[in-house]
């Protein structure tokens, strides 16, 4: 998708439907708020809620307004942060979601809390599809009871800023890898 200078893409919907209702819109580049970054989206995934939505099965509880954008999971280049943003910096790579129904255009705004450091090892399609199908995969193990093991709620992933770096670059340039898995508990 490529737009005028000024402009991005996004999908859009302006009713309630089945995939016929999508249509591809040239808006206006979202500026960040203060504790927001500017998004270049290289990749994003599509999850069934994102369906459901669309189609209105979950009005009660999602309602649109409209015309709605789609897409949550997003993986893409950091162009521009708002002036309260210290975790990243223009040109980090990144991986999050937006609660804004945004992720499915050129550019998206995303709170800096959303987003964390794309690991190099990921390819762009994985890392674009990875947060929403990884919080749910964590809340379904924390969800199961294993007998002798007391139920804990673990942490949530770590935030960015948490990520290893130095006075001179952002936690994204200064992160060497994707940090490696603890061992599994096993109850004895």
């Amino acid at each position: 998708m490529t737009a005028a200078p000024g402009h991005a893409r996004a999908v859009r919907f302006d009713r309630y439907g089945d995939r016929n209702v999508l249509y591809i819109a040239d808006i206006p580049v979202p500026r960040p708020a203060p504790d927001e970054v500017l998004v270049e989206v290289r990749a994003a995934g599509i999850n069934p809620g994102e369906t459901a939505i669309r189609s209105g099965a979950l009005h009660e509880r999602f309602p649109a307004a409209f015309p709605s954008g789609q897409g949550s999971d997003l993986a893409g280049t950091v162009l521009e942060t708002g002036r309260d943003v210290s975790e990243f910096a223009p040109g980090d790579e990144v991986l999050g979601y937006s609660w804004q129904r945004s992720s499915h255009a050129t550019h998206a705004v995303v709170p800096a809390a959303q987003l964390i450091c794309k690991p190099g090892e990921l390819s762009w399609p994985v890392a674009g599809s990875l947060y929403v199908a990884a919080c749910t995969a964590w809340a379904a193990v924390d969800a199961v009871e294993t007998p002798g093991r007391a139920r804990q709620s673990p942490s949530p992933p770590p935030p960015a800023e948490s990520a290893a770096s130095s006075s001179n670059s952002s936690p994204c340039a200064a992160s060497a890898s994707w940090p490696s898995p603890r061992p599994a508990e096993h109850p004895g």
